[in-house]
């Protein structure tokens, strides 16, 4: 079999099968499938975008997704939608997901972030507490075809661009550091031993010396600003904002419908029925994490918990807060629990190899992530309207922080775009094959100048499906709420 067959042979396999990046084949053998690979999707072919005279109404397809979100908060998430093109593409991700699935697909698959816009990229605590740069939201992970998630990536900073009203040659020098970043980190991953592959990380002091070279001074000063807020997230800081006292007892602060503590979503039950309930939660949440880390968290007990609305796509679906304390008040730790409905890829690319939802989100996380949070788990739990569903759990500040958009000028977004390019190959070369990548991808600018001509494209389609939501409020078809 020549490795156009075993390419085209790969693609009828599981997905999850497909993530071992080519340890079967020799390194020349991996390198001619990701060349074969340019038969199925040449690489100028990804400049193409033209929507399909049957595609689906973008307010339909909203829509749909909001059949299973909390009903009172779905008007909350298209308000967030509506501030700009830019807020309207970061709720977007099954519209852009159903888009690219017509398109031709190279078979080089890897694990995907799914939704890998550049606000879905920035800082967390690692382990050993530095400050690392990564990928940092995994709502919709699955593996994929490699292409997809560079598209998302490139064509969010032509979005970003315009809201920042850069020129056409401004974004066309973004979307292209962005493209190229990636394609010559995965040509450098390609080289590189798995085991450096797999530890491989971006931390911030490296970051801060990268971008030394690439932007002025009020551009360093705003990022080592934006630094040292993120480095003061923790669940101190949480328990200084979200927490008072009341009756001698730490609880979190009601601030509907932003925050509302469980005892108000539930007024009939009993204050310990609650809390008997919780304790089987979290108890069933324990025995996802490691020996070490369960007993960590074991040394803390529950104290309050509240629903919490958090970001923009995923408003709506249920999130919780919920507050812990160690020795006493003055040692607390704050878990979100998020809900992980089906990703928005798999109506397209097949359902995901877990049962659960939220373990779906954590091993993407695991996979994708040098290094992840020491409290990241998974539960099922039966909600307060007596449904089961999914959550993934991790902690809820934990050093993060991410890029100020709205302060970039055209310099300081493609050294930006760059390190969102070389963070993506390192996640994908991870689970994929960088070798057979980088072979497809090439050592010429072809890939990067058919990405930056889609990420165009693609911000005009951005532009009418944006506006096609506001005619839809304006028209009374759906509500839009502030907050």
């Amino acid at each position: 079999m020549n490795a156009s067959e075993t390419l085209r042979s790969d693609r009828s396999t599981p997905l999850a099968g497909q993530l071992g990046g080519g340890g079967r084949l020799t390194p020349q053998e991996r390198a001619e499938v990701g060349r074969a690979a340019r038969e199925l999707a040449s690489r100028g072919v990804h400049g193409e975008w033209q929507p399909s005279p049957d595609r689906a109404d973008p307010v339909d397809l909203l829509e749909e997704q909001g059949t299973s979100r909390v009903h009172e908060l779905v008007p909350l998430r298209y308000g967030r939608m509506l501030v700009s093109p830019f807020t309207f593409y970061r709720g977007a991700a099954y519209l852009m997901a159903a888009d690219l699935a017509g398109a031709p697909r190279t078979g080089l698959t890897a694990q995907l972030c799914g939704d890998a816009h550049l606000s879905n990229f920035g800082s967390f605590a690692a382990p050993d507490r530095r400050l690392v740069f990564s990928i940092n939201d995994f709502d919709e992970s699955l593996p994929g075809p490699f292409e997809w998630d560079v598209k998302r990536l490139v064509a969010s900073f032509a979005v970003a661009g315009r809201d920042r009203e850069f020129d056409d040659s401004e974004r066309k020098a973004v979307n292209m550091a962005a493209a190229s970043s990636y394609r010559v980190a995965m040509q450098d991953l390609a080289r590189m031993r798995k085991l450096d592959v797999w530890y491989a990380r971006l931390d911030v002091d490296e970051l801060e010396a990268l971008l030394k070279s690439q932007v002025k001074g009020k551009d360093l000063k705003r990022f080592r600003k934006n630094v040292a807020k993120a480095q003061s997230k923790d669940s101190m800081r949480a328990y200084s904002k979200l927490v008072e006292v009341v009756d001698g007892r730490p609880r979190l602060i009601s601030d509907p419908p932003m925050i509302v503590r469980i005892q108000e979503l539930m007024p009939d039950k009993e204050a310990h029925e609650v809390e008997d309930t919780l304790q089987d939660i979290l108890h069933s949440y324990r025995r996802t994490l490691r020996g070490d880390h369960r007993h960590l968290l074991e040394g803390f007990r529950f104290s309050d918990a509240a629903r919490k609305v958090v970001g923009v796509g995923s408003v709506g679906t249920r999130a919780w807060i919920v507050l812990l304390v160690g020795n006493d008040d003055q040692d607390p730790l704050f878990l979100q629990a998020k809900e992980a409905q089906a990703s928005v890829l798999e109506p397209f690319l097949g359902k995901s190899a877990y049962a659960s939802h939220g373990q779906r989100v954590v091993e993407g996380q695991r996979l994708m992530q040098s290094a992840s949070d020491v409290m990241l788990g998974w539960v099922r739990a039966n909600g307060i309207d007596g449904v089961d569903r999914d959550f993934f759990v991790r902690q809820l500040w934990d050093g993060k922080g991410s890029a100020i958009v709205e302060a970039m000028n055209p310099a300081a977004m493609s050294a930006y775009a760059r390190v969102c390019g070389w963070t993506l190959a390192r996640a994908h070369a991870r689970s994929g094959d960088p070798v057979a990548i980088a072979s497809y991808l090439g050592s010429g600018d072809r890939f990067d100048r058919a990405l930056a001509t889609f990420a165009e494209a693609y911000a005009d389609q951005n532009e009418r499906d944006y506006a096609a939501l506001r005619r839809a409020v304006d028209d009374g078809r759906v509500a839009a709420a502030t907050g």
